[in-house]
Parts: structure tokens; sequence; C-alpha cells
């Protein structure tokens, strides 16, 4: 229990980041999914953009790290790389 308002505040702030960042999280880890579950070349290549680009925006703000960011970029495009 918050002893200050501005304590309070702070908790409450922090309660509506959580679930910001909670749905960002989640719905990165769906597109990963969906793109490694993925069989065609030309359909991954088209998702690996796009997922890219989320995880970019998810670095920027600072919802993942940047080098976990790098690291989920870096596994997907060999993923996409091999399916040849």
């Amino acid at each position: 229990m918050p002893q200050h308002k501005s304590a309070a505040k702070r908790v409450r702030q922090n309660a509506k980041r959580h679930e910001r960042n909670r749905t960002h999280r989640s719905r990165l880890r769906t597109m990963i999914k969906t793109l490694e579950s993925t069989e065609e070349k030309a359909e991954a290549e088209a998702l690996l953009d796009d997922v890219k680009a989320y995880v970019d925006r998810l670095t920027t703000k600072g919802i993942i790290h940047k080098n976990k960011g790098a690291r989920y970029k870096s596994q997907l495009e060999k993923h996409v790389n091999a399916l040849g």
C-alpha cells in the first residue's frame, strides 16, 4: 500500500506500462511463431520484413533489449534462408 500520493501514481503508471509492454511482447512472440511455422520461402520473407520492423520498433521503445532484438532478427534470418 503506497504511503504517498506520488507512490500511488507510480503504482498506477507501472501497472499501465506493464500491460502495454506485455501486449507488445505477446504480439512479437505470436509473429515469430507464425514465421517459424511457415514453409514457403516467399511468404516467410514477407513475414520476416514485418517481424524485423516490429522488433526494431520494440527495441527503440525499450520494451526489449537491443541485443535481444538483434539476436531475434539474426535467428529468424537464418531460418528463412534455410527454407530454400
